[in-house]
């Protein structure tokens, strides 16, 4: 319960007390920011570098994996979810490569994913196909379901949100045990799975079930 208290680390007239997992997402979003601008300077059309090759590998991978979901003719809100891919990415795997609480230890975090993918989700299925037909949806097949449709809206930014933050509290929970029990070597290769390997995978569910849902909501 230490570890994962959320410590205020600065204080600011206005805003108040500004918590750890705050000032770990400004980083990693700078840190995004600034290596974004940093790689895309100088590509070349012709005779392009490993990294620009590499680069462009990885965002040709996500675009194909993202567009077999939601269809090339949604690929506009593949940039959205590329991004949140790479923030969760960075989130979850902080703690063992520099030595930061992950920010997606922290359920206020993982919530606000939650709330702007749900967000996303509804506008999806409202923009393909309009205001009208997605408030007449909540009453098929018939309108006794209603209340249980409505639910839903709720039901999937809150399983997106537990599911990522009870993922992460629970690798760190095993981590600590292990640690405390074979405090050496034992941790080494285990720290590889539950904070890298397991730190990714929530990362790649978390975008996959959002591109999934919308899926479903544009249907």
């Amino acid at each position: 319960m230490e570890e994962l208290n959320c410590e205020t680390v600065f204080t600011l007239p206005v805003l108040g007390g500004i918590s750890e997992s705050v000032v770990v997402t400004w980083i990693i979003m700078a840190v995004l920011v600034i290596a974004s601008i940093i790689l895309v300077r100088n590509l070349k059309v012709e005779n392009p570098g490993k990294v620009q090759l590499a680069l462009e590998a990885g965002l040709g991978w996500a675009q194909d994996f993202f567009e077999g979901i939601i269809g090339k003719e949604n690929r506009r809100y593949i940039p959205y979810l590329i991004t949140v891919l790479l923030f969760l990415a960075a989130s979850n795997t902080i703690a063992p490569l520099i030595g930061f609480k992950p920010p997606t230890k922290d359920l206020n975090v993982t919530a606000a994913l939650a709330i702007m993918s749900m967000c996303l989700i509804e506008y999806s299925g409202i923009h393909r196909n309009g205001m009208k037909h997605w408030i007449k949806h909540f009453a098929q097949p018939v309108p006794v379901v209603a209340p249980i449709m409505i639910l839903e809206v709720v039901i999937r930014p809150l399983s997106l949100c537990m599911r990522l933050f009870g993922n992460m509290l629970a690798g760190f929970v095993v981590m600590e045990l292990i640690k405390t029990v074979v405090p050496l070597l034992v941790p080494i290769p285990v720290s590889f799975y539950f904070d890298i390997f397991d730190g990714l995978l929530q990362a790649y569910v978390f975008v996959f079930l959002t591109a999934l849902f919308m899926n479903e909501e544009m249907e």
